[in-house]
C-alpha cells in the first residue's frame, strides 16, 4: 500500500456518517473508530453485494489482521466516505485495502487493511467461500497477481 493513497485507487465506496460520540477528548475521530468504519465498509458489501448472510449463513468472515495508518483527523460532524478494493484474493480469506476520505476529498485521511478468513459458523474451521461472494471480490481485486 501506498504512502499517499488517493480515491482512484479504490472500486467500492460507501458514505460513512460520523456521530458526536466518534469524537474522542482531543476532538478528533479516536483511533479504534476507523477500524469500525472498515469493518462497516467491508461488510456492508459482503451483505449487499455478495449475499453473506451475517444473521444466519453457514459461512462468516473472521478478521485476523489489521493495520492503520492516520494522515489526518477527522472529526464530527464530517461526512466521510470508506473506499473499499481487494489487495489479494484466495479461496478462503480475503486481504481489503481500505481509505477514509472525507466527502469531497481525493486523498486519503487514513488508511490501511484488513484481512478476513471465512470459516464454518459452528466449526470456525476455515472454508471455501461460496462462488457469489468471491465473484462479488473479485470485481474489487486492484492489481491481480499473475
Amino acid at each position: 500500500m501506498s504512502d499517499s493513497e488517493t480515491a482512484d485507487r479504490y472500486r467500492y465506496f460507501l458514505p460513512i456518517t460520523t456521530r458526536w460520540m466518534d469524537n474522542d477528548l482531543y476532538g478528533h475521530i479516536n483511533n479504534v473508530t476507523y477500524y469500525s468504519y472498515f469493518d462497516t465498509v467491508a461488510n456492508h458489501y459482503l451483505i449487499h453485494e455478495g449475499g453473506l448472510d451475517i444473521h444466519a449463513g453457514a459461512i462468516i468472515g473472521l478478521v485476523v489482521e489489521s493495520k492503520c495508518t492516520y494522515r489526518a483527523p477527522l472529526a464530527y460532524p464530517d461526512r466521510l466516505r470508506a473506499g473499499l478494493r481487494v489487495e489479494k484474493l484466495g479461496n478462503r480469506s480475503v486481504t481489503y485495502g481500505i481509505a477514509l476520505f472525507k466527502e469531497d476529498a481525493t486523498q486519503a485521511a487514513a488508511h490501511g487493511y484488513f484481512v478476513h478468513v471465512f470459516v464454518d459458523r459452528a466449526t470456525r474451521k476455515a472454508v471455501a467461500m461460496p462462488a457469489r461472494l468471491r465473484d462479488a471480490l473479485a470485481r474489487l481485486v486492484v492489481n491481480p497477481e499473475p
